[in-house]
């Protein structure tokens, strides 16, 4: 029962001490599992606190730990790319296999919304993060440099002072495996669409393009749109590129945004997907599925990829000498009806 004159407010370690007839010091070790006490003593305070409904004070015991017990997940990606019809997709499925994985070591995962400023991560209380596929001087990592937190990254970082870990998604085999697959079909005239900014998925994807743009003589056709503006940066995009070029039969819009606006750019200037123009993205999620017609995309293995991105993590935090990269199962194509054609080219 709650200690005498106590009204509503909640028991206190005093109160539990109190109660036990022992000291706070010995009520704070016996809880806690620390400190030299005898079992039967321990075994009695903890009755006690039972009783008494006394539930300790987690940030206070964090603080003298010096430690959160939970880790952050935070995306500098636009919301116009991360929510919308895709219903944070991409984030939401590294978040649920790096949770599990988190909580199988006792710590929990706490969301940061995408955010382009970093200022949700000034009053999250973590250890640690992981950072999503950073851009160049990533808001993300800022902060958490700026609060001297560790962090690594899923997705190699393309700032020039970068030295995280990071897990590699293998941006240019992504782009390497999505253009083969655009010319087993019978693509002849590719055209790249790639985010603006530097993450490692653009600027892998453009090195991948030019190299397989030489090598089988096909024109360097490259394009950039704002991630920030979404399906429709998206569509202008690729309408400006239908204008310019209108020889491309197909488009490797490696945002699923960008993808989504493209097939509708392409119907608008009266050609077919894919019969005239293919399309193909890199992120197997809800706006490539749902797509019509469906998007061609890419098993990016990104549940093996966020269990690794929280091992580099806690042994960061474990001050274990961990390698620099983790690595991930080769990308695979998932075809699907917007870049299967009836009858490929030769």
């Amino acid at each position: 029962m709650p200690p005498s004159g106590s009204g509503s407010r909640p028991p206190t370690i005093a109160d539990v001490a109190s109660a036990a007839g022992v000291s706070r010091t010995t009520v704070s070790h016996a809880l806690n599992g620390i400190g030299k006490v005898d079992p039967r003593t321990r075994a009695h305070v903890k009755q006690v606190a039972a009783d008494l409904g006394y539930r300790p004070n987690l940030r206070a015991q964090r603080l003298r730990r010096g430690e959160a017990r939970a880790i952050g997940l935070a995306s500098s990606m636009p919301f116009a790319v991360a929510g919308g019809p895709s219903r944070l997709g991409f984030y939401m499925e590294v978040a649920a296999a790096a949770a599990e994985s988190a909580l199988l070591h006792e710590y929990a995962l706490v969301l940061v919304p995408p955010v382009q400023s970093g200022a949700a991560l000034y009053s999250v209380d973590i250890d640690g993060a992981i950072v999503v596929e950073p851009d160049v001087d990533d808001a993300a990592a800022v902060v958490l440099k700026e609060r001297g937190l560790p962090y690594v990254a899923l997705g190699r970082p393309v700032s020039p002072d970068a030295d995280v870990p990071y897990v590699d998604l293998r941006g240019g085999q992504v782009a390497e495996v999505l253009l083969t697959h655009l010319r087993e079909q019978g693509a002849r005239r590719p055209a790249l669409i790639v985010g603006s900014g530097a993450r490692h998925s653009s600027v892998d994807a453009r090195a991948a393009f030019e190299r397989l743009a030489k090598e089988h003589g096909w024109e360097p056709i490259v394009a950039t749109a704002p991630e920030s503006g979404g399906e429709q940066a998206g569509y202008e995009c690729c309408a400006a590129l239908l204008a310019e070029h209108p020889g491309i039969d197909a488009v490797c819009a490696l945002v699923d945004a960008f993808a989504v606006g493209a097939v509708r750019a392409i119907r608008d200037s009266g050609r077919a997907v894919p019969d005239d123009v293919m399309v193909v993205t890199r992120y197997d999620g809800l706006r490539a599925r749902t797509c019509e017609p469906p998007l061609t995309a890419v098993d990016l293995h990104l549940v093996r990829a966020s269990a690794a991105a929280v091992e580099l993590l806690l042994g960061r935090l474990r001050g274990e000498a961990a390698a620099p990269v983790a690595t991930v199962p080769a990308p695979t194509v998932i075809a699907r009806a917007s870049s299967l054609r009836r009858t490929s080219g030769t």
